[in-house]
């Protein structure tokens, strides 16, 4: 008995010290042990997505999305929905079905306009596809944001569980504080849903029914302004509100990254404010933090008080100070390319025109490994059916970019 406490305090102070980590100040390394060919370009493009052909889905903020061949050859993909774009809203996410080969579904996630600016949609539709077209068909939104409104950060990535049964849905905090911590709006949550869009059995909360009623405050300056922000109009909810029922994790603020490590951990990474991004490993019921905590402070420089954590809210696993503005978090699998990154995590830089290797340990520890300065703002990285990596860049033009080894 002694030798097995022994054990699992050995393995949980192994975590612990890989826990609460501040990578910011990593420098690039000398040279790139990789080729990056830029095969095509688009407007303002978010993610994208391989079908089981080989072939792409991209999108682009300002609305298309696109069919691409690993060649460069594109096209527009028809009867894609309208969508409010500015700024950090627009057309966002594209995620190929986990039951594709019998469903051929995609699910789509975007800021859908309204009378006064947008809310984050989850929407799904089947793909049909020929040589040299697509179009969407029994297009249907299964979850939205409401109400809509003005506020960037949509957050708006999806992970399916690893048994394909449910999905998981980040939303960001909009840019509004205090959302992120009131139990009844879905801004600045990670929701498990069933793959039609409904509150998933087993989440902290299931059964359980919100608020019917939201108080409306007008966007804050910062974190300090937005706690004593006048209430200037009330939401009254159609139906149920479904937000506890539907909430996963609680206290984030631009959750763009969200993936299931091949071990089956759920690792999510974010924005943070002037400093502070983060790489949280995702458990259910947990509360991270924002707008309370953070590592960094507002933007317009006003502190965000500290200390940066407590006791009843939980730590990031890595944080970056200075940011790296992360565009998106996977996993890489498989030794066909890069067989040295087999089980690794990529996080895109925006800020630091970077990718960054993450080498996790399975047990809720993780740890950066390189560093590569790229050039470019890069949104999303993906693996290709090849293993070799394609990423995009976030810019107007922004570029498509196939990385193979040297």
């Amino acid at each position: 008995m002694k030798l097995v406490k022994a054990a699992v305090i050995f393995a949980w102070a192994s975590v612990a010290a890989w826990s609460q980590v501040n990578v910011g100040e990593q420098q690039p390394e000398a040279s790139l042990p990789f080729t990056m060919t830029t095969v095509a370009t688009f407007e303002l493009p978010w993610r994208l997505a391989f079908l089981p052909d080989g072939r792409m889905l991209i999108t682009e903020k300002v609305g298309p999305i696109w069919l691409v061949s690993q060649q460069g050859e594109k096209f527009q993909v028809h009867n894609t929905p309208p969508v409010y774009w500015q700024d950090q809203d627009g057309m966002l996410g594209v995620f190929v079905s986990p039951h594709y080969a019998t469903d051929q579904s995609i699910y789509l996630t975007y800021v859908e306009p309204g009378d006064y600016g947008g809310g984050l949609a989850l929407a799904r539709a089947k793909l049909h596809t020929t040589a040299t077209s697509a179009r969407l068909a029994n297009f249907e939104v299964l979850w939205r944001q409401m109400p809509r409104g003005k506020g960037g950060q949509a957050g708006a990535q999806i992970a399916f569980s690893p048994d394909g049964q449910y999905l998981f849905l980040t939303v960001g905090e909009r840019q509004r504080f205090t959302p992120a911590q009131d139990p009844n709006q879905p801004e600045g949550k990670i929701l498990r849903l069933t793959l039609d869009g409904k509150p998933a059995p087993g989440n902290p909360n299931f059964g359980k029914i919100g608020a019917a009623t939201i108080p409306l405050i007008d966007p804050p300056s910062d974190t300090e302004a937005a706690k004593t922000a006048p209430v200037v109009s009330t939401y009254h909810i159609p139906g149920s509100n479904l937000t506890p029922a539907e909430t996963w994790t609680t206290g984030h603020r631009t959750p763009y990254g969200l993936a299931f490590s091949p071990t089956g951990e759920l690792w999510e990474v974010e924005h943070g404010p002037r400093g502070g991004d983060e790489l949280n490993l995702i458990e259910k019921g947990k509360n991270y933090g924002w707008p309370l905590v953070s590592y960094g402070n507002n933007y317009n420089g006003v502190p965000i008080p500290k200390p940066d954590t407590r006791p009843d809210l939980t730590k990031p696993v890595l944080y970056w100070v200075p940011v790296i503005a992360p565009g998106n978090l996977m996993f890489y699998r498989g030794t066909q390319v890069f067989p040295q990154w087999d089980g690794n995590g990529f996080i895109s830089g925006l800020e630091t025109k970077s990718l960054n290797r993450i080498i996790f340990d399975g047990h809720g520890g993780a740890k950066t490994a390189e560093r590569w300065d790229v050039g470019y703002r890069i949104r999303d990285v993906e693996q290709g059916p090849d293993g070799s990596l394609w990423m995009l860049e976030d810019a107007n033009p922004g570029a498509l970019i196939h990385v193979t080894p040297k």
